[in-house]
């Protein structure tokens, strides 16, 4: 599995056994399947920010590694990335591109998209898109990239409730080996948003916290870090 030098990591718990699926065990199997070969080779998956769509890219990665297969993720909302990253992914097994809306509308990236699912169709390699909207909602400028979006099934990811956030901060936190009690995990949410994206980050930072005053992630070290988030906003 390959990471490009870019300011982000497969998260820890980025793994299908951490995914809390809610209303989505669906679009869940299905990358899942994709990510094992054993499903469609195009798809296209959907959902607002902090849904869990790069999740799911990264996990069907690190699943993908595990079978010997080669994977690479793409985030492309990261302006380091440029359309010449694009070339020779057909030599991939799996190219997962996460947030494809952040370069629609820009001509060099949609003729490198283009072509990259041709490649990829007469290779037989797979390629699992992410984007904020369904295809047809898409600012694109070249009607046959639109066409290649299509070419596989497409999944629309819908929130989570209050009880499926809940288990995904305790799941989370089990995956990291943190010891995140129930009381903790209550006063997160009594007092933070109802978004995967933020709750993970915010996860993470309880981590770096807690290992670095070497303290228990209680209440009290959780309610510090919130503090800090509002001095800084």
């Amino acid at each position: 599995m390959r990471q490009l030098p870019l300011p982000v990591q497969l998260r820890p718990e980025a793994d299908f056994a951490t995914f809390v699926r809610g209303s989505n065990a669906e679009a869940v199997a299905a990358v899942s399947a994709w990510a094992l070969g054993d499903g469609d080779n195009f798809l296209y998956l959907f959902g607002a920010a902090d849904s869990g769509k790069t999740h799911l890219l990264q996990a069907s990665c690190r699943q993908t590694a595990k079978t010997d297969r080669t994977a690479i993720y793409l985030p492309l909302k990261y302006r380091e990335v440029t359309p010449a990253v694009l070339d020779n992914l057909e030599l991939w097994d799996r190219v997962a591109l996460d947030d494809i809306q952040a370069v629609a509308g820009n001509e060099a990236w949609e003729q490198g998209l283009f072509n990259l699912y041709n490649r990829l169709r007469e290779s037989g390699q797979h390629l699992l898109v992410s984007a904020t909207t369904p295809v047809s909602a898409l600012p694109l400028d070249l009607p046959d990239l639109r066409s290649r979006l299509g070419w596989g099934p497409s999944y629309r990811l819908r929130p989570l409730s209050e009880l499926d956030c809940a288990q995904l901060l305790r799941e989370s936190a089990k995956q990291r080996g943190l010891a995140l009690g129930t009381d903790a995990i209550d006063y997160i949410m009594r007092r933070c948003p109802r978004e995967p994206g933020y709750l993970l980050g915010l996860l993470e930072e309880i981590d770096r916290e807690s290992l670095g005053r070497k303290r228990r992630p209680t209440q009290w070290l959780i309610r510090q870090i919130l503090a800090a988030h509002k001095r800084a906003s």
